[in-house]
C-alpha cells in the first residue's frame, strides 16, 4: 500500500501532467482563422477549418455549427442553414437546466468542462437568424421563429432579473453581518448590477417580421399595426420605426399591380470573446463567497490575485450601412433594426460580477483541496513534498482557460430597408455606404416582384466587400 506521502506525491505529478497537456489554446484561438476567412470572403476555406475544428474539439461544437449555419446562409443555402440553427437551439434549451456534474467537474478545472447553453443574446439571436433563413425559403415558419424571438427575450429577463434580485438579497445580508460581528463601517458599495429590463431590452426584429408578414393580407392588418407598435417602442431609435406605423395605422394597402421589397443586410464583424483578467470587485466576492459555501466551508480570502475570465469585444463597423438600387436608380438605404454588438455589450455588464465570482470561487475551491491533501498527509511546511504540492497546486490555476466560447460569425447589425415596387423583375445593386458616402463595392441581383406580395433579398456586408451571395427568397421558391 501507498503511504499518505505517496499518495500526494503522486497527485502532484498527475495534477501537473494532465494540465500540461490540456495547453492554453482556446476557442478564441481557434475560431480567428475561421472568422478571417469568412470575412474575407473565402467561405469554402473557413467551412472546411469548421469541419476540421469539429472533429478534434467536440465542447465546442455547437459554437461552430451555428458559425457553420452563417458560412451556409452567405453562401446562399438557407435551408441548410435553418436545420443546423434548429439543432443547436434545441441544445442550447436542453443546456439550460444545469447538470450538477458538469458543474461541479468545472469548479475543478474551468467553465469550459461545462455544455456550451449559449449567452443570453445568442438564444436569441438563433430565433432570429432562423427567421431570416426561412424568410428565404418559403417562409412558412417565419412567424413562429419571430414570436420566439420575442418570447425568449421575455423568459431571460425575468429569469436574470429574479437571479439579480436574490444576489442582491444576499449581498446586502452578508454586509449586514460583517458590520454586526467587528463594528466596521458599511462596505463600499459597488456599481450595481445593470438591471435586466436595460440590459435585455427587446429585439424589434422579432415584431418587424411579424408586420410585415400581417401587411400581405388585408384580414391582418390591425396584427400588423400592433406589431409596427411593438417595433417603436422595443426600437425607439429604428430610422424608419415612425413612417412604417404611420403607414400602418393611417394609409391604404399597396395599390394593384405593386409589391414591396425587404432588403435585409448583415453589416460589420459581429462581437467575439477573448480571455482577459481581472480583479474580484466586492460584489464578486460576496456572490463568490455564495457559491463557495455550496461547496464547502471554506470562507473568501480578502484579497486575490486576478481571475481569467471571458470578456466580450466589439469591432467598430467600417461600412454604415447599404445603398439599394433598383433598375439602375438609388431607392434609400438600409437602417440598423438590431444593434448585435451593443446587445452583446450590455447583456455582459448585467451578469460580469457573476462571472468574475465564479472564477473566484474556482480558485479558493482549488486552494482549498491543495490545502486540505497537506493536511491528511500531515505534510511538513517547507518540504520537498510541500514544495511539490505548491507547484501543482500553481499549475492547476495557471492552466485554467477562460470560457470564450461564442458565436463568432454573427454580424455588428442587422439592418433592413423596405421598398414598394411594380410588379415584375427588377435589377437590384446593393453598394456599402461608407463615412464619405458611396463605396464602389458592388453586388448585384434580379428579383422578382409580385402583385401585393412580399420578395426577400439578403446581403452579407463584414467589411468594405459583399461575401458570398444575394440571397433571394425569389431563387428559394
Amino acid at each position: 500500500m501507498f503511504s499518505s506521502a505517496e499518495r500526494i506525491a503522486g497527485w502532484c505529478a498527475l495534477v501537473m501532467l494532465t494540465w500540461s497537456a490540456m495547453g492554453c489554446a482556446s476557442h478564441y484561438d481557434r475560431v480567428w482563422i475561421v472568422r478571417e476567412e469568412y470575412h474575407a470572403g473565402r467561405l469554402d476555406v473557413a467551412r472546411t477549418s469548421i469541419d476540421n475544428q469539429l472533429k478534434r474539439h467536440r465542447g465546442e461544437a455547437d459554437v461552430f455549427l451555428l458559425d457553420k449555419a452563417m458560412i451556409e446562409l452567405t453562401s446562399g443555402h438557407p435551408k441548410e442553414a435553418e436545420q443546423i440553427l434548429r439543432k443547436v437551439r434545441d441544445r442550447f434549451d436542453e443546456y439550460e437546466q444545469k447538470n450538477a456534474g458538469e458543474i461541479t467537474k468545472s469548479m475543478l478545472t474551468d467553465d469550459n468542462a461545462q455544455a456550451y447553453p449559449g449567452e443570453d443574446y445568442e438564444r436569441v439571436l438563433i430565433r432570429a437568424m432562423l427567421a431570416l433563413s426561412n424568410l428565404m425559403t418559403d417562409g412558412k415558419d417565419a412567424n413562429a421563429y419571430a414570436l420566439q424571438v420575442v418570447d425568449k427575450q421575455q423568459q431571460i429577463i425575468e429569469t436574470v432579473s429574479a437571479r439579480q434580485k436574490k444576489n442582491a438579497e444576499a449581498i446586502e445580508a452578508k454586509r449586514a453581518r460583517l458590520q454586526k460581528n467587528d463594528g466596521s463601517p458599511p462596505l463600499e458599495n459597488d456599481p450595481p448590477f445593470v438591471p435586466a429590463e436595460l440590459a435585455y431590452k427587446q429585439v424589434a426584429l422579432g415584431p418587424y417580421i411579424r408586420a410585415m408578414l400581417a401587411e400581405e393580407s388585408p384580414l391582418t392588418l390591425d396584427e400588423a399595426a400592433r406589431a409596427r407598435v411593438q417595433v417603436a417602442n422595443f426600437e425607439p431609435n429604428f430610422r424608419d420605426a415612425k413612417n412604417d406605423l404611420q403607414r400602418a395605422q393611417y394609409e391604404k394597402p399597396l395599390a394593384p399591380g405593386r409589391g414591396v421589397l425587404y432588403v435585409f443586410a448583415l453589416v460589420g464583424r459581429g462581437p467575439i470573446k477573448q480571455e482577459r483578467e481581472e480583479i474580484a470587485t466586492q460584489v464578486s466576492l460576496l456572490i463568490a463567497d455564495r457559491i463557495v459555501n455550496a461547496f464547502s466551508n471554506r470562507a473568501i480570502p480578502p484579497t486575490l490575485a486576478p481571475v481569467k475570465v471571458p470578456y466580450v469585444v466589439n469591432f467598430p463597423s467600417v461600412a454604415e450601412g447599404v445603398a439599394v438600387h433598383v433598375d439602375g436608380e438609388r431607392v434609400g438605404s438600409t437602417a440598423t433594426i438590431v444593434d448585435v454588438g451593443a446587445m452583446a455589450e450590455r447583456q455582459q455588464q448585467a451578469h460580469f460580477p457573476e462571472v468574475v465570482a465564479r472564477a473566484v470561487a474556482r480558485r479558493v475551491l482549488k486552494k482549498g483541496i491543495v490545502f486540505a491533501a497537506e493536511e491528511a498527509a500531515k505534510v511538513d511546511q517547507g518540504s520537498l513534498l510541500s514544495l511539490g504540492v505548491m507547484a501543482a497546486g500553481v499549475a492547476w490555476e495557471a492552466t485554467e482557460n477562460a470560457d470564450t466560447r461564442c458565436w463568432a460569425l454573427l454580424p455588428d447589425t442587422i439592418q433592413v430597408l423596405r421598398v414598394e415596387l411594380p410588379v415584375g423583375e427588377h435589377e437590384i445593386q446593393l453598394r456599402p455606404i461608407g463615412h464619405g458616402g458611396e463605396l464602389p463595392a458592388t453586388a448585384g441581383t434580379k428579383v422578382q416582384i409580385t402583385d401585393g406580395r412580399n420578395t426577400y433579398l439578403l446581403g452579407t456586408l463584414p467589411t468594405t466587400q459583399f461575401v458570398g451571395e444575394l440571397v433571394t427568397s425569389n431563387s428559394q421558391n
